[in-house]
């Protein structure tokens, strides 16, 4: 989140020198703070497997989370309801005395909060400018004999930098312009992105505090770690996922469309996000357990991944295509909205007789596999109503995020925001915080190009708003990390220095 946010009386409670250290921190504070009083703490039926203990992939949370329940006949699993993202640069390169001393600070988070909903999952992964601290850099001994390359090009690493998308605003996108926030993707460089996942916001608050100079945690008197000027927290992302919670926020500030927000839904666009079979296992984009794999079992990164994140503002009213007065237009309706979500060959649901009124249709439905050529038949129009040439969302995205048999290959974690980062007129607005686990850069640039699909748009004739989801998100920073093992999580590579 950037510097200025509603309700900013939030911060109260802080000390200056919380607000002095960890200034990028103080964002995601205040943000919680205003959701604790939307958001409710879910009685979780089921708990962690028992004798669950965190493993070595960082990210997989999927034994300490209640099983899958089917919702309208669509199985779906929520993840923690509150998710802080926060980003930081290095002054200078870690020591092992730094090392030693992230690997502390989080032990002692762990002890204080359990792995679980209940308490705070945490992870952390590194930017491109960490791995160029090392010894030597990108091109070092050190460096080229641990990070893990592609398969199909062993002259790249599976970490490289971010790219704009091809319907991100950038001078690598001349024409490309977006009706309400014409805002230029930034290419972020910072070392690390810790990612702070729990139930309780309270308890988010409280590492972040911690973090930031508290010197208490969890209650008790606490000494904050001694990083002595080494970490500067650049930004801090809150993103909450709860069914019905989108539409409390929308009505709670007034939105001008919140009528048509599914009351269900715990996504802005009214369409639930948690499908099961959406989403891969963990270990499945893990540098040892993707196919091809790029690591091989007890190398340093193996159990490692890609982690992207962005951050994306949302034109939700154009979306529901209302007017300033909350009229809808001929583009409100549910059965076009659900298109430009999933597909047109069919739609998966027609939506009720009412298409506005809380959303007017079903937020659960199911996110089939079609083919990797589905995206191609809906662009020619074929079997789509009367003949339109259109994209969908998911359809697009399915070109490569799936291989043939249907598998994800890819982990989403992402879910909405609201707030007032990068937003030109300083107004909060909803967001998608998207992030998500991939076996290399690379391929999630080839999905992020699959998703635009300004190719099959070009050759096929279809026409801007017929485009699925791109015209309604500005994308306004990207960068991708390198998730280590959690054996290797505090300052990897730095015992090799």
């Amino acid at each position: 989140m950037g510097e200025r946010l509603v309700g900013e009386s939030a911060l109260e409670g802080l000390s200056r020198r919380q607000v002095l250290y960890g200034g990028g921190l103080a964002a995601a504070v205040v943000a919680l703070d205003a959701l604790q009083r939307q958001a409710s703490v879910p009685v979780r039926v089921g708990g962690a497997a028992p004798g669950a203990k965190p493993g070595d992939v960082q990210f997989d949370i999927a034994a300490f989370v209640p099983p899958a329940r089917t919702v309208e006949g669509v199985e779906v699993r929520f993840g923690p309801v509150h998710t802080v993202f926060a980003t930081a640069t290095l002054s200078r390169t870690p020591t092992a005395a730094d090392q030693r001393l992230l690997r502390d600070a989080l032990g002692t988070i762990e002890h204080r909060y359990p792995f679980s909903p209940t308490g705070v999952f945490t992870f952390l992964a590194y930017g491109l400018p960490y791995f160029r601290r090392l010894p030597g850099g990108l091109d070092g001994p050190l460096v080229a004999a641990h990070l893990p390359r592609l398969a199909q090009d062993p002259g790249r690493y599976v970490l490289e930098e971010a790219v704009p998308g091809p319907t991100d605003v950038s001078p690598a996108n001349p024409g490309v312009t977006k009706d309400r926030f014409e805002v230029p993707v930034a290419i972020e460089d910072n070392d690390l992105l810790f990612t702070f996942r729990s139930d309780r916001a309270g308890n988010i608050r409280d590492v972040l505090g911690w973090l930031g100079g508290s010197g208490r945690l969890a209650g008790r008197p606490e000494p904050s770690p001694a990083f002595d000027g080494l970490l500067r927290f650049t930004s801090s992302r809150v993103m909450f996922q709860q069914r019905g919670l989108p539409r409390k926020v929308a009505d709670a500030n007034g939105l001008v469309y919140a009528f048509m927000v599914n009351p269900d839904s715990p996504m802005w666009m009214g369409f639930a996000d948690q499908q099961v079979d959406a989403s891969a296992p963990a270990a499945r984009v893990t540098f040892h357990g993707a196919a091809p794999a790029t690591a091989a079992a007890g190398d340093y990164f193996d159990n490692g991944s890609v982690q992207h994140l962005s951050h994306v503002i949302m034109d939700l009213q154009q979306f529901y295509d209302v007017d300033d007065h909350g009229t809808p237009g001929d583009d409100a309706g549910y059965t076009e909205r659900v298109q430009y979500m999933f597909r047109s060959t069919p739609p998966p649901s027609a939506g009720y007789r009412d298409q506005y009124t809380n959303g007017g249709g079903p937020a659960f439905l199911a996110n089939t596999f079609e083919g990797t050529d589905d995206a191609l038949r809906n662009a020619r129009g074929l079997g789509t109503p009367d003949g339109e040439h259109r994209l969908g969302h998911i359809s697009t995205l399915q070109r490569s995020s799936r291989d043939r048999s249907g598998r994800p290959l890819h982990l989403r974690m992402d879910g909405p925001g609201f707030d007032t980062m990068d937003v030109p007129d300083g107004s909060a607005q909803p967001k998608l915080q998207f992030t998500a686990f991939v076996p290399s850069a690379d391929f999630f640039a080839t999905m992020r190009r699959n998703q635009a699909s300004v190719d099959l748009a070009t050759a096929n004739a279809v026409a801007p708003h017929e485009r699925g989801l791109e015209r309604f998100l500005t994308a306004t920073r990207r960068q991708n990390f390198l998730v280590p093992p959690r054996r290797h999580r505090a300052f990897p590579l730095i015992e090799h220095v």
